[in-house]
């Protein structure tokens, strides 16, 4: 134990030590490191393949969920992808340097609000090996250093993923030291980061299930930028049409049911059930998503399966969909609030005064308006990616992309003003 610990000091020492080249390094240069970076991901692909099917191999033997392993695998496409999307955060405007604000004072002062780097950045995470990627870009995009702890089932996959990372760094001449990542299992390893190894750790950045965010949020000594489960839901509202009904909330649901942008509960307005439920229940099931539905849309659509109280509020992360009747857009909004995690939520209506109110009352993270929640995604965004999406109602809020992993400092220039 003392020896994991010393090493993960050490971590942060080195992360730490390189802060400042990484801050100070010209926008072109970071550019020039994250398009080696994706270079190298395309050119290790095969490398990166292999190991991710050990990662999957060994999942599927433990008894992983199918929906986690879908997370967990990666393709050639699914590489492809992440090499893009890193190539996407190299073209993308480099925030640092940045005024948001900007003012002159009557006594001559100039005042200007700068983006800066945070710092070091911990950002643990659990079985999706894209991240390692994601994360290194995008600290690397906003002058961050970052230490990057993956979960055990997809420590294969990452470690070949880092490889390609650093070749990015030595190849922009930055320090290898700019994106670490932890090369154990030993769960001991996320307890030495949530004590902020020394102070040099300035932000944690959790992403996974319930229980780690739980977890990293107790007992972190340095601040957390949470990122809670996608509890998210798809209202109907008695004006929506059927056919974009029944579109949105098929791909919000079947698009992809591992993403915590997938819709897991369905809410429809009563005095438009009948006329859109049907519909949308059809093509669901010609999708071979399971409904659970309350007494009312189980009457309206009979193959629906009972709910269960623990339905609601449940993050199903398969092709399972709860569906509830609700008595117009405040049913809609309470059942909203005491179920939802605050992540994404949506309505589908023709009626805009409707739509207005919902987007105003629901106070999630993302609130869409006749679009899928599956667009929860900072590449959808026009972030160039995203290393999660946060909960949180300090810092940022929504998709966290490079430009919501920086701070600001006032630069303050004068004339020789003293103050009287």
């Amino acid at each position: 134990m003392s020896d994991l610990n010393a090493r993960m000091k050490a971590m942060g020492q080195r992360a730490r030590a390189a802060a400042d080249a990484v801050r100070m390094a010209p926008a072109e240069v970071r550019s020039t490191a994250l398009t080696a970076m994706a270079a190298a991901i395309r050119a290790k692909a095969d490398v990166i393949l292999e190991a991710n099917s050990r990662d999957t191999d060994r999942a599927r033997v433990n008894g992983m969920a199918d929906a986690q392993i879908d997370r967990l695998a990666l393709t050639p496409a699914r590489i492809e992808a992440m090499a893009a999307a890193v190539d996407e955060v190299a073209a993308f405007p480099d925030p640092l340097g940045s005024e948001t604000a900007r003012w002159t004072r009557p006594n001559g002062l100039d005042f200007a609000r700068v983006r800066t780097p945070i710092g070091v950045l911990a950002i643990i995470y659990e079985s999706r090996p894209n991240v390692t990627a994601d994360a290194a870009a995008l600290c690397l995009r906003s002058g961050n250093v970052a230490i990057l702890r993956c979960g055990s089932d997809c420590l294969d996959s990452s470690l070949a993923i880092h490889a390609a990372v650093v070749e990015g760094l030595r190849a922009a001449g930055l320090p290898e030291d700019a994106v670490q990542l932890v090369d154990t299992p030993d769960r001991a390893a996320v307890g030495a980061l949530l004590t902020g190894l020394d102070g040099t750790i300035d932000l944690l950045i959790p992403r996974g299930g319930k229980s780690l965010v739980a977890r990293v949020q107790a007992e972190a000594r340095v601040p957390v930028l949470g990122h809670l489960e996608g509890i998210n839901h798809t209202y109907l509202h008695a004006s929506a049409d059927a056919g974009m009904a029944r579109d949105v909330v098929v791909n919000a649901k079947m698009r992809r049911t591992s993403v915590c942008g997938s819709t897991e509960t369905l809410l429809v307005d009563r005095a438009g059930a009948e006329r859109l439920l049907p519909m949308v229940a059809e093509g669901l099931i010609a999708t071979e998503c399971e409904l659970r539905g309350d007494a009312e849309a189980k009457a309206l659509v009979p193959a629906m399966v009972a709910a269960t109280d623990e339905d609601w509020g449940r993050e199903f992360l398969a092709p399972i969909l709860a569906v509830r009747v609700v008595d117009g857009l405040d049913e809609a909004v309470v059942h909203i609030r005491r179920f939802g995690s605050g992540h994404t939520d949506a309505i589908v209506a023709e009626d805009e005064a409707a739509a207005a109110e919902f987007l105003n009352r629901v106070d999630s993270a993302i609130v869409l308006w006749n679009a899928s929640t599956q667009f929860a995604d900072g590449g959808e965004f026009g972030f160039g990616g995203e290393i999660g999406i946060s909960t949180s109602r300090l810092h940022a809020r929504g998709p966290v992309g490079a430009e919501q992993l920086t701070s600001y400092k006032y630069v303050v220039r004068g004339t020789g003003q003293t103050r009287p």
